[in-house]
């Protein structure tokens, strides 16, 4: 519907409050206006009496959007995230079932406006699981009522939450946090402006001086077995690759007995004695 259908949206008029007088200037619908132009879209398909439906109910929208003006996000945005809950329930809404629209439709424009605000209310978010979003909701309102909760507002709102008191402490801790950046450059000069985190946290699971060491070594090594390898008698040098160094295709002591026609059991000695050449060379 939103790609058929061009609704009025902020940006189009420049400026919420233009947005706002031109959404209430449209005509609120009666009872039977509304039903004749639902009827209409769920069994016709009309998508005019779709915009009619969509157009009425804006300032609706608005006036829910309102009420999240709390969480440090432009207004604009609340709205147009509350225009596409609108749009999704004008499509799915069944007149037969018997309730206006905008008692169907809250529902969809609250839980598009609720996931655009965990969605950018932090950097990281806040809230994944239901639970966590409905507590994270409810939490806000409540604590513009208490403030920071003391050990009893928390078991009173675990129990009217149906949540555990664990539950409620963390979310809270949560709310709380505020986002720091990774700047390496302060804000500003003063001296009380706050570090970035790059200036305190390191990385203790990574040894740097250890890395460059090891990745030496490992070059250092496998030039003293090349060279070690060339000091070796032919068949023994086929015998270590086929043995050791082929790893997508490793050769059996039988295989390469039946392959010189000698026994496993010489085979082995002769993979003993170049393996012990090959230690002693890399090791001196």
């Amino acid at each position: 519907m939103t790609k058929e259908i061009q609704i009025v949206n902020v940006s189009s008029l420049g400026n919420l409050d233009a947005y706002i007088r031109a959404v209430n200037s449209w005509p609120m619908l009666t009872a039977d206006e509304e039903q004749a132009l639902a009827e209409r879209l769920y069994y016709q398909g009309d998508l005019l009496a779709a915009k009619k439906l969509i157009l009425s109910h804006l300032r609706f929208v608005v006036h829910v959007a309102c009420n999240y003006s709390g969480y440090g996000l432009l207004k604009a945005d609340l709205i147009q995230e509350g225009n596409i809950g609108l749009m999704k329930a004008v499509r799915r809404f069944n007149p037969a079932v018997g309730v206006r629209l905008v008692s169907f439709a809250v529902h969809w424009i609250k839980a598009e406006i609720h996931e655009y605000v965990l969605r950018n209310w932090r950097i990281v978010k806040v809230a994944t699981t239901k639970a966590q979003r409905k507590l994270f909701f409810n939490l806000r309102k409540t604590k513009k009522r208490l403030g920071w909760f003391n050990q009893d507002e928390v078991e009173m709102v675990a129990r009217v939450l149906g949540v555990s008191s664990k539950d409620v402490r963390e979310m809270e801790s949560r709310m709380s946090a505020q986002d720091v950046t990774f700047d390496p450059h302060p804000a500003n000069d003063s001296e009380n402006s706050p570090l970035s985190p790059t200036f305190y946290l390191q990385d203790s699971s990574s040894n740097f001086a250890h890395c460059i060491e090891e990745d030496n070594w490992g070059d250092y090594a496998a030039d003293k077995l090349s060279l070690a390898l060339k000091d070796l008698d032919d068949r023994s040098q086929h015998i270590i690759r086929a043995r050791w160094l082929d790893l997508g295709n490793k050769t059996t002591l039988q295989e390469l007995a039946m392959y010189y026609h000698v026994s496993a059991e010489r085979i082995r000695q002769l993979e003993k004695n170049a393996m012990k050449k090959l230690r002693g060379a890399i090791e001196v």
